[in-house]
């Protein structure tokens, strides 16, 4: 779950906005424009949405992007063109992972997700859809101010209540988990085994975190995390 470093510019709104009159490109032509796409992109873009813009046949753009993904998989290239949750994303090869990383500290980058914070962010993405009273029973701990982190972060989002007494609200993973951590789909998640040495590497040279606050139940606390009625009380 390594996360990428992309370099977002413009909107897809923008993009759109000024796309181009219809044009007879030749191959290298379209591939440089596809490559300036995808780089200038803050989001995945699809190769429906790339077609659209360049007006362009979707067989056509897909054979281009494919050669592009070839080319920049050379060793000589520190960027590399990936599907990403559906779409095409431009973003740091694992290798220079390190560099980068150390670079960024650097510079004093954004605050990361606490171990806590990853720790449940993995038990959501690896057992969703999941309950709060679940995700306490796997890591032993009390978590409704991490579930708070993960939402406002936009990296879970609830999916609904289980069909059990109270009916605790579900979640799941979002679209921006996938984008944050470079995944083209779940199926990319790394074993829990690579996951525990990605959680090493990233903690190596920290402090260890703070314990979690601990209180009334996780089932309790549900509903002021969700901003929903208690999940204890019967639905209308």
């Amino acid at each position: 779950m390594e996360e990428f470093e992309s370099q977002p510019v413009i909107s897809m709104d923008e993009l759109l906005e000024a796309a181009p009159e219809p044009a007879s490109l030749e191959e290298s032509q379209l591939r440089a424009v596809l490559e300036a796409l995808v780089y200038v992109t803050e989001e995945p873009l699809t190769v429906a949405q790339m077609a659209s813009v360049l007006q362009q046949p979707a067989d056509r753009v897909r054979a281009a992007l494919e050669q592009l993904v070839a080319e920049f998989e050379k060793p000589e290239h520190g960027l590399a063109i990936r599907e990403v949750a559906g779409g095409y994303q431009m973003a740091t090869k694992p290798e220079h992972h390190d560099a980068v990383r150390n670079f960024a500290k650097s510079l004093k980058s954004p605050l990361k997700l606490s171990l806590p914070a990853l720790e449940t962010l993995a038990v959501i993405a690896y057992k969703q859809p999941v309950t709060a009273p679940e995700i306490m029973e796997i890591r032993g701990v009390q978590g409704a101010g991490v579930l708070k982190t993960l939402l406002d972060r936009k990296l879970i989002n609830t999916a609904g209540r289980k069909d059990v007494i109270g009916k605790p609200i579900l979640y799941k993973t979002t679209k921006d988990f996938l984008v944050q951590f470079g995944l083209k789909d779940l199926g990319e998640l790394p074993s829990l085994k690579e996951f525990e040495e990605i959680r090493r590497l990233a903690f190596a040279d920290s402090e260890p975190p703070a314990s979690e606050p601990s209180g009334e139940p996780e089932a309790a606390r549900e509903p002021e995390v969700a901003g929903e009625p208690p999940a204890s009380a019967p639905e209308a």
